[in-house]
């Protein structure tokens, strides 16, 4: 297991005026046996990033280092990792066993210690009765495990996974992040794991980097980006509704967006008081809470109900309150996180 390291990281394609920056400056500390994700919105460079660590791409300035050493200029075989695809990509004519084993076979490993460290992965990827069929014989879910397993018999120092479980299907992705959860508590090898699904990020992060247009906007814990978002992307990115941004509504001064959560706002009677006048616009039931789109002036919001509160109706003129020590306040004009509403 080792550390990874990155140090103002560049990536650009192109020469002169043709020049096209894709990563601005990155800088992140990897501890020993974190489960790092690399989450954000398809061509926020996660992927380059990820393929510059594994030496797939050439790195245009700044250093990379796996434990001790600066892998700049290493060849992929020589950084001591492993790469989990999208793609499969299994031998169709070969059988389990023979997947997993094959890098450890060009590799002159010991006939003896392949057949461990292959019946070691089986065991914990549960594919031990599998070893003797072919990939066609698999389920998609089984490939990926095939492929996962291939991965741990190199014993890497750091686990690279890219897009893993974009081509299962939802009920198959959520086993899989599972079998991924209980694969890092085993092994506890330093992974990086990109994804642009922010519940794969949620779920399976120790931390995680949210990146938008080639810079980091946040490195921390899911709860600390889910609770303290760093800048108004992050806030709407992050979140299944995302979260609220308004600007033009009462109480929110110039220059100021006012974030707040679906779930910590609440639909009052019109004749109460307090809160936004809004119009409701739509209903969404999602089994154990609905969600309502309420219009306040020229500002969409979105309010998170249980099953237990009974939902306005469609049309009807309600008023919104938001929690007041659940309020987020970004800069207007850079998106970042201020300390509140008066500008601090």
């Amino acid at each position: 297991m080792a550390a990874i390291q990155l140090k103002q990281l560049v990536k650009r394609y192109g020469a002169g005026n043709k020049t096209v920056n894709v990563l601005h400056g990155i800088d992140a500390q990897i501890n020993d046996g974190e489960f790092i994700v690399i989450v954000g919105p398809s061509g926020c460079g996660k992927s380059t990033l990820l393929r510059m660590i594994a030496g797939l791409e050439e790195v245009s300035a700044g250093d990379i280092w796996i434990g001790d050493r600066l892998v700049n200029e290493l060849e992929p075989a020589q950084r001591d990792i492993a790469m989990v695809f999208q793609n499969y990509a299994l031998y169709p004519h070969m059988t389990v066993f023979d997947n997993m084993a094959y890098g450890l076979k060009i590799a002159n490993v010991a006939t003896a210690e392949i057949q461990a460290r292959v019946a070691k992965a089986a065991g914990i990827l549960e594919l031990g009765h599998l070893l003797q069929r072919k990939p066609r014989e698999l389920s998609g879910g089984q490939r990926q495990r095939v492929a996962m397993g291939r991965a741990i018999v190199r014993q890497p120092q750091v686990f690279l996974f890219d897009e893993p479980l974009s081509n299962l299907d939802a009920k198959l992705r959520a086993q899989t992040r599972l079998e991924i959860q209980k694969l890092h508590r085993e092994l506890g090898i330093t992974s990086l794991f990109v994804t642009h699904d922010q519940v794969e990020a949620m779920t399976l992060a120790q931390r995680m980097m949210v990146m938008n247009g080639g810079v980091v906007e946040q490195f921390g814990t899911p709860a600390e980006v889910y609770n303290r978002p760093a800048s108004t992307f992050v806030a709407s990115f992050m979140g299944a509704p995302p979260m609220n941004l308004l600007a033009k509504v009462p109480d929110v001064l110039a220059g100021r967006v006012l974030g707040v959560r679906p779930e910590h706002m609440h639909i009052l009677p019109a004749s109460d008081g307090t809160g936004w006048l809004g119009q409701v616009e739509a209903l969404e039931m999602l089994g154990a809470e609905r969600l309502v789109y309420v219009r306040v002036g020229d500002e969409p919001l979105i309010v998170r109900i249980d099953e237990g509160t009974p939902p306005p109706a469609v049309g009807a003129t309600v008023r919104v309150s938001a929690r007041a020590d659940r309020l987020h306040w970004f800069n207007a004009q850079t998106g970042l996180r201020v300390a509140d509403g008066t500008g601090a």
